[in-house]
């Protein structure tokens, strides 16, 4: 057994070996050969890298919505299964926030119940100043949204019934305007109002690896709706449950709930929306199978050219080399090593096309970075490598199976 490995082992690193010399002697061919390795590779990785990158955002979007809350709103997320009928949600009655309060007294599952309203305004600090999402949330914000509190604290259910001018800073925000120095006790301007920061939140990162959600003030509910008012916007309810297995009977319970408070008559459809984020969750899995389809149709059609243009440049090597083949055949070697030593030969020009890929593919990774997300993972590393060994076989096989195939006696006499 440990003799035919040592056979093996001495035959891959022949084949390499005179595969690295085909390759140093014809380096332009080489380089054309691998060109439509190079750009499959780059495609693939620069899919997986950025659809990764998209997966962990979606993923931290997720943990920050929370697994075991539901939003009653206006308007429902997304399209469902039918048609999104919005003329009929346009006219749907407002959500009160008034309903928070009698859905907790109400609900027999739900743990805490928050309102939340926002809109924009200039923030201002001395000379410097953002235009920032303000949100009128509760005191149980935290509670249902999975927020930290990175300085200071959040504001109380005293402090949001008595509408006091008290504000909590995002990260992004705190930094925008807070670059130097520690922002609690220090007081800014949201419009023209004068508020207090009491704290600052820790950082969330991006929704979805997209919309910045640590670029925003958040002030008492009630503060909101006396300066800003709430008649024309779209007010949101999160309500939260114990776990997420609860979900199915607790959109049941808060449905009921609903109905009761809008006084809907059994015949009546609701006149408003409970959202999940599995609905969020559904959506997004058919948007990036779309993307994965379209982007492996394109990788493939990119490797396939790729690996014809491999295949016949190792017809041609072996063309070249015919009378190489006869004079080893001759002295003894076997029809194996002959095969074996072309096979490896396609697959270390595809594998250095791959490294060539995956290097420009970092680097546009980096420069996606800089405007979107993406991320290269070592799984995606590994995943690009063995297509290109995959694509030298395939494409490889057939040139090395001729040149094992070759007469001897013919080969010899071959000028």
């Amino acid at each position: 057994m440990s003799q035919r490995i040592r056979r093996w082992a001495l035959e891959w690193y022949e084949g390499v070996r005179m595969a690295l010399e085909a390759i140093r002697a014809h380096r332009l061919r080489s380089l054309l050969t691998t060109l439509g390795i190079i750009i499959g590779i780059v495609s693939v990785t620069a899919m997986f890298t950025t659809i990764d990158g998209i997966n962990r955002g979606f993923e931290r979007t997720m943990a920050m919505m929370g697994t075991n809350v539901l939003y009653v709103q206006k308007w429902p997320w997304g399209f469902g299964e039918g048609e999104y009928r919005w003329w009929e949600y346009i006219n749907r009655r407002a959500i009160e926030p008034a309903y928070a309060e009698q859905i907790l007294a109400l609900s027999q599952y739900a743990t805490a119940v928050d309102v939340g309203v926002s809109t924009r305004r200039t923030v201002r600090y001395r000379d410097r100043s953002a235009e920032i999402s303000v949100q009128g949330r509760s005191a149980y914000m935290p509670l249902v949204s999975n927020a930290e509190v990175a300085e200071g604290r959040f504001f109380t259910e005293t402090e949001d019934r008595a509408a006091r001018f008290v504000a909590v800073l995002g990260a992004e925000a705190a930094e925008a305007l807070f670059p130097n120095e520690s922002p609690l006790g220090k007081r800014l301007y949201v419009g023209s109002y004068r508020f207090e920061v009491i704290g600052v939140l820790a950082v969330q990162g991006r929704a979805l690896g997209l919309f910045r959600v640590d670029n925003m003030v958040i002030i008492p509910f009630n503060t909101f709706r006396r300066l800003f008012g709430t008649r024309d916007r779209d007010v949101t309810i999160t309500v939260k449950y114990p776990s997420a297995q609860l979900l199915p009977e607790a959109r049941e319970e808060l449905r009921g709930i609903m109905r009761r408070l809008r006084a809907l008559r059994p015949e009546q459809p609701d006149d408003f929306s409970i959202n999940e984020q599995e609905m969020i969750r559904r959506q997004y899995e058919q948007v990036t199978a779309v993307i994965y389809a379209v982007g492996i149709g394109l990788t493939a059609l990119s490797l396939l050219v790729g690996g014809i243009g491999v295949m016949n440049i190792m017809f041609v090597s072996v063309r070249e080399r015919t009378r190489e083949i006869g004079i080893r055949r001759a002295v003894g070697a076997k029809a194996r090593a002959i095969l074996w030593q072309f096979l490896v030969e396609a697959i270390v020009v595809c594998s250095l096309g791959g490294a060539v890929g995956i290097a420009l593919a970092a680097l546009v990774t980096w420069g996606i970075n800089r405007i979107f997300t993406a991320y290269m993972s070592p799984a995606t590393v590994a995943l690009a490598f063995g297509i290109c060994v995959l694509t030298g076989i395939v494409f490889g096989y057939l040139p090395a199976r001729q040149a094992a195939r070759v007469d001897p006696v013919e080969a010899l006499r071959y000028e």
